[in-house]
């Protein structure tokens, strides 16, 4: 998507011109001189990108940072690209897989393959920086989704869900087709690993699952028998609603709340064989290695008829617990990205990323990378007056795992 203009700054009047002295000119010509000099000198160092600069001799190492060409309205792909980039875990499992399953004869090709592609591209490349076009990782996605083809503004979660979805469908129809063919295929060429003597395990398990799926209980408790059945359901992301001058947490919890059902929507009890009141909760019965948190700014307005966007002040922490909302026992996450939505509406706006990548935090807008003070992540959360001329806000939270969680046991009175 296209940045917004800058005003053009207006020329400034030349100045009349002084009559010069024999001295001052003297003067001027050694200065002249010694800015040819400089000149020179700054040419030959101007291999250094502004951001190897920055860095500095605290360059990390086999470390690279490449902007993303914008193809117009690409911007909500290209801050996802960068977040799932920066991912460590999902970067180097998509490397290997391209590794260890990519044949070069091969003439199909799809959007893991496209992706794969980039990332290689970037990560082998010989530059530390620079700027990289992804045409047909867009291509294919545009092929693959309609929705994506317009020119108009695109959401990144939705994008974020289409790519991730994906990449699993073309994993497990590998998987399948492996596990028929008649040719024996070692497990560590399975793309999932979930292939053992050409049997496969249910349910099938790739490395995405293993990176972002989380596995979310729902309880429903019997306020007669207080008998409770538990259900679960997997997840990807969790797409939470937003409250003025909040923060992440408390939004999370406000997403796990208990509710009771009566009157009308008493619950079907199979113990008791009638309608009862009940109470309802979820809890996160197994915590992802990678926690995305996508904040709902965008609501639909029943009033207005059309969707608004909440500019709601809404404080993530670099630094995030789950002990209250998850069967984890102190389950800690780490921040490494947020997709920051710039604009005042659903329909209009542009999309970047700041990004932690080796104790530093970068910003990587479309083709734009430079480094960023952690406390500029502040100025995303939001307004807490509800009319504000900030309009760049967090979206999309990226947290990744930190030590190890341990899994507390099941309640002996659930029922699956």
């Amino acid at each position: 998507m296209a940045k917004p203009a800058r005003s053009p700054t207006p020329e400034a009047s030349p100045a009349p011109e002084k009559p010069r002295s024999a001295s001052g000119s003297g003067l001027r010509s050694i200065a002249s001189a010694a800015s040819g000099w400089w000149d020179r000198w700054g040419v030959m160092g101007s291999s250094l990108s502004k951001l190897e600069r920055a860095f500095g001799d605290q360059f990390p190492e086999r470390e690279r940072y490449f902007g993303l060409e914008n193809f117009g309205n690409t911007c909500y792909c290209n801050s996802v690209l960068q977040a799932l980039y920066y991912c460590k875990p999902f970067r180097e499992q998509l490397l290997e897989y391209c590794t260890n399953n990519r044949n070069p004869e091969d003439a199909e090709e799809n959007l893991l393959t496209c992706l794969a592609d980039l990332f290689s591209q970037i990560s082998a490349s010989k530059k530390k920086t620079g700027v990289i076009a992804p045409k047909r990782f867009v291509q294919t996605v545009k092929k693959l989704n309609k929705s994506f083809r317009s020119y108009m503004h695109q959401d990144a979660h939705e994008f974020l869900n289409f790519l991730l979805n994906e990449i699993v469908d073309i994993l497990e129809k590998e998987s399948s087709s492996a596990n028929d063919s008649p040719e024996t295929t070692s497990p560590e060429k399975m793309s999932n690993g979930a292939a053992v003597h050409g049997i496969r395990k249910e349910p099938l398990v790739t490395w995405v699952h293993k990176n972002f799926q989380g596995i979310l209980t729902n309880e429903t408790r019997c306020l007669m028998c207080e008998t409770v059945t538990a259900k679960d359901e997997t997840f990807f992301d969790l797409s939470v609603d937003v409250e003025q001058n909040s923060s992440v947490t408390s939004c999370l919890k406000s997403f796990f709340s208990t509710e009771t059902l009566n009157a009308d929507d008493k619950f079907f009890c199979d113990k008791c064989c009638s309608l009862q009141e009940a109470e309802k909760g979820m809890k996160i019965k197994k915590a992802p290695q990678i926690l995305v948190v996508h904040l709902k700014r965008f609501k639909f307005i029943e009033q207005l008829n059309r969707h608004k966007k909440l500019s709601y002040r809404v404080v993530y922490p670099l630094e995030l617990k789950l002990n209250s909302i998850s069967e984890d026992a102190d389950c800690e996450y780490s921040l490494f990205a947020v997709v920051v939505h710039l604009g005042s509406g659903p329909n209009q706006g542009h999309y970047v990323a700041k990004i932690k990548s080796h104790d530093h935090w970068l910003s990587f807008d479309d083709d734009n990378v430079e480094m960023i003070p952690e406390s500029t992540l502040q100025t995303f959360y939001g307004s807490s007056r509800e009319y504000s001329s900030n309009t760049d806000h967090g979206y999309i939270l990226f947290y990744e795992r930190v030590g190890n969680c341990h899994e507390k046991t099941d309640s002996p009175n659930a029922e699956a």
